[in-house]
């Protein structure tokens, strides 16, 4: 998994390589400026996507550099002018400050309590943990529950076999990926693996070959395999809401196809372009999303994901101590 990862990173940086930097500014608010918004315009990968005018947003923040008289409020601005971009991958970092874009999930229900998934009924206080999961027996031991909240957890073969060999006598499992924002790549592929029977195509990416907004390579297929070993072969259950992110949102791209698979919750949060990093005269750090990933139609994930079965939290379920979304899973599996 590691080895697809990096060689994924190698091409990423090979093919980058090859497009000609920016113009070199000076080091004053106007240059710092000029450079960042150079960064986006050449390396950025959703520009046309969006539909993003980023000539037009350069006259108008241009126009506001004058005003600023100091690294703070420059630092202000250019986060705004980067959250035109409506990217979760999209940050700006400085000794001080990191930038942020939240509205992809703020605009969206929650969709989860951490007191009801901690409560009696689901985790409480008697649960397993391995490998960053969380997990235990529910529904009287009829079906397996884990929940992971950092694809930068690592888990290894033994956590997993361990884990599902819990579920043995369980008639299905439910993975639980709410308020995962993300991690690493080769994570979201080898916990996928283990609910294939069989290598398949689950996606696609491009590559950014020139300065251009669409210049990009042949969509270059992502697969994903099935373990050699460790196969789990009954119903599984996805839930997602806003909060999975970035390596999440590719996991669950992945799961779409798994043979027994079926996503519930809401629409997961996107992120769906792989990031890079450009450093700015001043020192500055900005990081955006270089290369587009796409679903196996050959649709962008950059939005998000639909669930196969679209459910929201139940104010009145919650009340009574129910998770509307787990105790959806519960059913479909039953």
């Amino acid at each position: 998994m590691k080895k697809y990862l990096s060689l994924l990173i190698f091409s990423v940086v090979l093919l980058t390589s090859c497009i000609d930097e920016p113009e070199v500014q000076p080091n004053t608010y106007k240059g710092n400026f000029e450079a960042l918004w150079q960064i986006i315009d050449t390396k950025y990968c959703y520009l046309d996507y969006k539909n993003i005018n980023w000539d037009s947003i350069h006259t108008v923040y241009k126009s506001r550099v004058d005003t600023v008289s100091s690294n703070l409020r420059f630092f202000d601005l250019m986060g705004s002018m980067l959250s035109e971009l409506k990217d979760g991958h999209v940050n700006l970092y400085s000794d001080f400050d990191k930038s942020r874009y939240w509205k992809w999930f703020t605009d969206y229900p929650d969709n989860f309590s951490s007191s009801l998934i901690n409560s009696s009924r689901y985790l409480g206080d008697d649960y397993r943990m391995a490998g960053g999961f969380r997990y235990k027996t529910i529904n009287t031991g009829t079906i397996g529950y884990m929940y992971y909240d950092d694809f930068s957890d690592s888990f290894s073969d033994a956590n997993i076999a361990y884990i599902l060999k819990s579920f043995s006598a369980c008639k299905g499992l439910i993975i639980d990926v709410r308020n995962n924002g993300g991690g690493y790549l080769d994570l979201s592929e080898k916990l996928a693996s283990y609910f294939f029977t069989e290598e398949k195509i689950t996606g696609y990416i491009c590559y950014k070959t020139g300065t251009g907004h669409s210049d990009f390579s042949k969509q270059a297929a992502i697969k994903t395999p099935a373990h050699k070993t460790i196969q789990w072969q009954r119903p599984v259950v996805v839930l997602t809401n806003r909060m999975s992110f970035s390596a999440t949102n590719s996991f669950v791209s992945r799961m779409k196809l798994a043979p027994k698979a079926i996503i519930v919750g809401d629409k997961t949060g996107g992120g769906g372009g792989l990031p890079l990093s450009s450093e700015l005269p001043n020192g500055w750090l900005v990081r955006f999303s270089a290369e587009p990933m796409y679903d196996a139609d050959m649709q962008h994930i950059e939005w998000g994901i639909s669930p196969t079965v679209k459910v929201d939290m139940s104010a009145t379920d919650e009340a009574n101590g129910y998770d509307t979304i787990i105790e959806t899973a519960i059913s479909l599996i039953k």
